[in-house]
């Protein structure tokens, strides 16, 4: 028997078929469906990464495939189709040739070069119904966020003792946190464009800046970036050609260089003078905070002084969760969703 579903059902399908999509890259994560008269499933796909077909083509290729009419069909979207020509066509243009007779979307589509699908397949005689969908907003928070403010979605992370310190006063910081934290530190790497540190951390730490999760085989391997103009010749982070030397110190100036690279999310990871600076410039968008029960009672702290002189100029958190990682504990908050 096929199944039929409700349109409020074929929206959380489709953003269901969007989780399967990469969490990295220049490209949101995109779901699509398409339903009979009826309620019955005709097709769907899902956005597997940059360069690959979109959600809409990947359903409308199967679909077309069976000769039905898609003339009362509607094709449920977790992001507007897109309207301009990249490595792939246009999706409004797709639906709207294949006689698609009406497409309804969950989240309006902020990029410049690609938004405005909505109008060219009204133009086109399609029926277009704009239905807001939490869930499908929520997916790709980051990359809408990147996309209104027009550069990378920045989370600041570091692993601090319950003082604030994230390295003792003769520099040494492995490790502040457990293995279940840095497991999940690099679980998050797996899922993000680039990680940023200062030419410091490179010089006294000499770290790979690679996400080695255990839970995946193989995973995403994001861009390695070094802000400062001392050299870093020989460190490990310049193994191979995933890095970019960002010879400033102004974050305005590192982000435009990444945004240029296609990142739209991005880690940074410190040292405290490079994470400080983010956060003076107010390009901190997510904060991931490791806490290890640890006291140091002196030594480097994670911000370093930003002018607040009140508690009414503090900054703080919104959608604030806790997770426990073994001995240790994560603190995420959002200080901008856009």
């Amino acid at each position: 028997m096929a199944e039929v579903l409700t349109p409020e059902a074929a929206l959380y399908r489709a953003v269901a078929l969007a989780k399967l999509g990469p969490a990295y890259g220049a490209n949101p994560r995109v779901g699509a469906i398409i339903i009979a008269a009826d309620g019955t499933v005709i097709a769907e796909g899902f956005h597997r990464g940059a360069g690959t077909p979109h959600a809409e083509a990947v359903a409308l290729d199967y679909a077309v495939s069976t000769g039905v009419d898609l003339s009362h069909a509607t094709a449920y979207v977790t992001l507007e189709p897109c309207n301009h020509t990249g490595r792939t066509g246009p999706c409004a243009t797709a639906l709207a040739d294949a006689g698609v007779g009406r497409v309804v979307y969950a989240v309006p589509d902020p990029n410049p070069e690609a938004g405005g699908g909505s109008e060219t397949l009204k133009a086109r005689g399609v029926d277009v119904e704009f239905t807001p969908h939490e869930a499908a907003e929520q997916l790709n928070y980051r990359w809408l966020t990147a996309m209104r403010q027009g550069r990378p979605y920045v989370i600041a992370k570091w692993a601090q003792t319950l003082d604030g310190r994230i390295a003792a006063s003769d520099g040494t910081s492995f490790w502040i946190t457990g293995e279940p934290a840095r497991e999940h530190a690099h679980t998050v790497r797996a899922s993000i464009d680039a990680i940023v540190v200062g030419t410091g951390t490179v010089l006294v730490d000499d770290p790979e800046l690679s996400a080695r999760p255990q839970t995946i085989l193989e995973p995403h391997q994001p861009l390695r970036g070094v802000m400062g103009k001392r050299s870093t010749a020989g460190a490990r982070v310049w193994r191979d050609e995933n890095s970019i030397a960002l010879h400033t110190h102004d974050p305005a100036q590192a982000l435009a260089s990444l945004w240029r690279r296609d990142v739209r999310t991005v880690v940074v990871e410190g040292g405290s003078t490079v994470l400080t600076a983010f956060f003076h410039a107010g390009f901190v968008n997510e904060v991931h905070a490791y806490v290890a029960p640890v006291l140091l009672c002196a030594g480097t702290p994670a911000i370093g002084d930003l002018g607040i002189r009140t508690m009414a100029d503090a900054l703080r958190g919104q959608d604030v969760t806790f997770e426990t990682l073994g001995t240790d504990f994560l603190v995420t908050a959002h200080l901008s969703k856009g």
